[in-house]
């Protein structure tokens, strides 16, 4: 390997231009006013304090700068990998083996060098095991419990579960709890947000500021609202009228350290840090990928697993927890400017510098602000959009993102992302086990060949011609043994069966077996077997085996060659149907 590509960070630093550092500079203000109140609500999600949000978003983004294969894509605690990591962390905590940050930072590491590992060994395809219907789902059903969850400390009471009843009924019972100074303090933030994000850019705008200029405004709104409300809190006196805030944040930079390694508590963390792992990896590889298209600029699946796992193993030797590529922060980035991963390098800088001279503002910073911040930032991922098209598409699509869905919401997200790659295994294997079969006929006068359900065709009573539109393997065996002797047994004067093979890629032992069967059971009935159209790696597969010799017909090279080949041999004229 050479090594610019194990440094994708030397590609772009070579010829790094002035206007480029402009560019990024610019790019990284913007995410830094963003990542602030993010990192920190992003920590409290995921049941950590508030300082480990920082550290996150630090090291990491630099590790990912260097590692990394897209040049925009922006890293950093996001929802539902700090959702994933409070499920995580806090089944382990609860036992008292362990102490939540301990817990956090290991998760981290674990999923780092799962990802590197994976990497190394080029498993980059594993972003195409869980399908967009079911990642769609499972995010849809996770930002549903992030913001429900979010209720209770926008509302001042403590909410537990991780699942929609538990939240539910957790919420029903202590709503007479809710504090009113509190809830007014979180409701006008929510309101306050989601005015900036729908109508603050038209209104500035429409006064005459620039775009650009607007846009950073509009990003700066979760900063606006902590630079009214921290004052606030602090001249009157939040903390004693009951509001709850984010208090003491030790000021500067993260300590490195190693994180705290057992056996059990491996075994315990070694599932939630794969699937946390594999869920932040096909996020980013999807975020990567669109912003890497609109500047015609590739990105590599196996680095961004060598990029991530880096980001997340600088994150547990740190102080932070679980990070990947967000997808609000790397559009961000994108659409401010960012020309290379340096913006993410100076973001990390400003990140430093506020976790240095910042911190000790944010004592009296009400928690019911980062709540705010947070549902208003999960809103964007609940896609009701995919669900509508899937519904309408096609039925196995939308039968997988309800079951990912429904079983996120009632059995929690581990459970939930398992269900949803179990579904969409389980719905595959159902569809390739029933390919679709076709008999097929001559459109009259040409040489092709067509469904004799859907057009006009040509046959001849004597060859049924059946095109098999799958490979087949294990599952579908049986399946083409019943397809192919139902139709024989519906042909009277049958005296040839072509198989019509353009879209069989493979055929594995069992679908072998499964045509020996079909060659046997045609002698029997005094009906010849043949195949057509064979492609040379499947011919390859056949030569190895000894089916060719025993096969009652031939191989040939065009459907339309069998099917002219065989009408010599036969005494019947073709009819139309």
């Amino acid at each position: 390997m050479r090594i610019d590509q194990a440094l994708p960070a030397l590609e772009w630093l070579r010829g790094y231009s002035r206007e480029s550092l402009i560019n990024d500079g610019l790019a990284a203000l913007v995410v830094t006013i963003m990542l602030i109140p993010q990192s920190l609500a992003y920590a409290l999600l995921a049941g950590l304090p508030a300082e480990m949000g920082l550290y996150a978003s630090i090291l990491p983004l630099i590790a990912y700068a260097l590692f990394g294969s897209s040049r925009t894509l922006s890293v950093g605690p996001v929802a539902v990998a700090s959702l994933m990591t409070a499920s995580a962390v806090g089944a382990v905590a609860s036992q008292g083996v362990v102490d939540y940050a301990s817990a956090a930072t290991l998760l981290a590491l674990l999923g780092g060098l799962m990802l590197i590992a994976m990497g190394l060994l080029k498993f980059g395809f594993v972003s195409h095991f869980l399908s967009h219907p079911v990642v769609s789902g499972f995010i849809t059903a996770s930002a549903i419990i992030i913001a429900l969850g979010q209720l209770g400390p926008l509302l001042g009471i403590g909410l537990k579960g991780a699942t929609l009843p538990s939240l539910v009924h957790d919420l029903y019972t202590r709503l007479a709890e809710a504090h009113g100074l509190t809830f007014a303090v979180g409701a006008g933030s929510v309101a306050f947000l989601l005015l900036a994000r729908y109508r603050l850019h038209d209104w500035l705008t429409g006064i005459g500021l620039g775009g650009r200029t607007a846009e950073l405004l509009v990003r700066s709104a979760p900063v606006l609202v902590m630079a009214v409300l921290i004052p606030l809190s602090a001249v009157a006196n939040f903390q004693s009228a009951g509001v709850p805030l984010v208090g003491q944040i030790p000021s500067g930079l993260p300590a490195f350290s190693t994180p705290n390694i057992s056996w059990p508590l491996i075994q315990e963390l070694a599932l939630p840090a794969f699937l946390i792992a594999l869920i932040g990896f096909i996020e980013s590889v999807s975020v990567g990928k669109t912003l890497g298209a609109k500047r015609r600029q590739r990105l590599d699946p196996d680095q961004e697993l060598i990029g991530l796992g880096a980001a997340n193993t600088a994150a547990a030797f740190s102080g932070g927890f679980p990070v990947t590529g967000g997808f609000s922060r790397s559009v961000v980035n994108f659409e401010a400017g960012a020309d290379t991963q340096m913006a993410s390098v100076l973001a990390a800088l400003g990140i430093g510098l506020a976790a240095i001279f910042l911190t000790p503002m944010l004592y009296f910073l009400p928690k019911a602000v980062l709540a705010a911040t947070i549902m208003v930032a999960v809103i964007s991922l609940i896609d009701f959009d995919t669900i509508t098209l899937a519904r309408r598409y096609r039925t196995a699509d939308f039968s997988a993102v309800v079951i990912t869905i429904a079983i996120t919401l009632l059995a929690g997200v581990e459970i939930g992302v398992l269900a949803g790659v179990g579904a969409s295994v389980g719905l595959h294997l159902y569809h390739t086990s029933r390919p679709h079969f076709a008999v097929v006929g001559q459109l009259a006068d040409t040489e092709h060949y067509r469904n004799v359900e859907r057009h006009s065709v040509v046959t001849d009573p004597h060859i049924l011609s059946m095109r098999i539109d799958e490979s087949l393997y294990f599952a579908n065996a049986a399946y083409l043994e019943e397809m192919v002797f139902a139709q024989v047994a519906l042909r009277e004067h049958l005296a040839h069966v072509v198989l019509m093979c353009p879209a069989v890629n493979a055929i594995d032992l069992s679908a072998l077996e499964a045509l020996k069967e079909i060659n046997n059971g045609l002698i029997e009935s005094g009906v010849k077997l043949h195949l057509s159209e064979v492609k040379g790696p499947v011919m390859d597969a056949l030569q190895r085996s000894d089916f060719l010799s025993h096969l009652s017909g031939e191989v040939f090279l065009s459907h339309h060659g069998a099917v002219t080949a065989l009408r010599a041999k036969g005494t019947a004229d073709p009819a139309q149907t």
